[in-house]
């Protein structure tokens, strides 16, 4: 640990105090030595005086200097990270559902694919998550507002039906207000919960054809960055979808670069998937990050346990050894 891990750094400065007593345990074995030798018959001595010990009488003055040691960092507060649910924060999850969608590049389709994977995100979520839904096409349409209830949400998404064009800034527009409507219900003291989007699409914006446009994806991710909402997109699909409208074969690719944009300019994160099984993996990964937060939490306890231990354990040698406490 680093000294910036602790919350009471300053008791370090007993660490002197310890090494002073380390010098003082030689000093005097060394000043009790030359005592003996001063006033001692030798010849006499070696043979009425008991046999001592020898190293092993140190071991107890050894084991209390490294109690007084892990008492010292004990005191200084020392800290450990501790992954910790959060109780109060805001996701909307906002899914496309334009008639690219229904290209099977991904088994069974995209839109089949992504209920799926959607519907074990809002399962996998920690309970004190507010998650709701937005679903969009040419318009979109906020199908449930945050909420810790999940089957609403899982409801939802088995529902979802597929509909002409793309609007994704307007997808965004309307996920930000959801959060802001709610955040003002449920906000206190500290403000509005934390917040954050996740979209997910396959392809680029169509509605307005321009993402800088007013209502465009892009100015729509710069507004997140000012309400501090980042966006978390996911680019699902392949380079090779397509799909059949009215008797045409349209292909449907990903559109990465314009979802990475809006994550950049959002403050967010960009993410691709081509099957289900990476989609899943994404998902899991989202979950961690929004369901769980990082604290630091008093790791002092150890430290006490094994400071005790080690006492005891000099104890028992001094017993064993000297027949006395050290």
């Amino acid at each position: 640990m680093s000294f910036g891990e602790f919350t009471a750094p300053i008791w370090f400065v007993l660490f002197a105090v310890v090494a002073a007593l380390v010098v003082g345990y030689g000093w005097s074995q060394r000043r009790r030595r030359r005592h003996t030798l001063r006033f001692a018959n030798l010849a006499m001595l070696e043979r009425v005086a008991p046999r001592r010990p020898g190293w092993p009488r140190h071991i107890p003055a050894a084991l209390l200097l490294v109690a007084l040691m892990m008492f010292t960092v004990a005191l200084a507060g020392p800290t450990a990270e501790a992954k910790v649910p959060r109780n109060r924060a805001t996701v909307m999850l906002v899914i496309d559902v334009s008639l690219s969608m229904q290209a099977s590049d991904v088994t069974p389709s995209r839109l089949t694919a992504a209920q799926r994977a959607a519907s074990t995100f809002a399962d996998d979520l920690t309970p004190g998550v507010n998650l709701g839904l937005v679903s969009f096409a040419g318009s979109p349409t906020v199908l449930v507002s945050p909420t810790t209830e999940r089957a609403p949400v899982k409801g939802a998404i088995a529902n979802l039906t597929l509909a002409e064009a793309t609007a994704t800034g307007e997808a965004v527009y309307a996920a930000l207000q959801a959060i802001d409507t709610f955040g003002q219900i449920v906000g206190d003291t500290q403000g509005p919960p934390p917040a954050r989007v996740v979209l997910l699409t396959d392809g680029k914006q169509t509605i307005p054809p321009d993402q800088n446009d007013e209502r465009g994806a892009f100015t729509a991710a710069r507004a997140a960055a000012e309400a501090k909402v980042p966006i978390s997109t996911i680019s699902f699909g392949t380079e090779y979808g397509a799909v059949d409208i009215q008797g045409e074969r349209i292909p449907v690719k990903v559109d990465d670069e314009s979802m990475r944009e809006i994550a950049r300019l959002s403050g967010g994160e960009f993410y691709n998937a081509a099957t289900a099984g990476e989609l899943d993996e994404v998902y899991s990964t989202l979950s961690e990050q929004i369901g769980y937060e990082i604290k630091r939490k008093d790791a002092s306890k150890p430290w006490y346990a094994l400071g005790t231990i080690t006492v005891m354990a000099a104890v028992g040698v001094a017993l064993g050894f000297g027949q006395r406490l050290p």
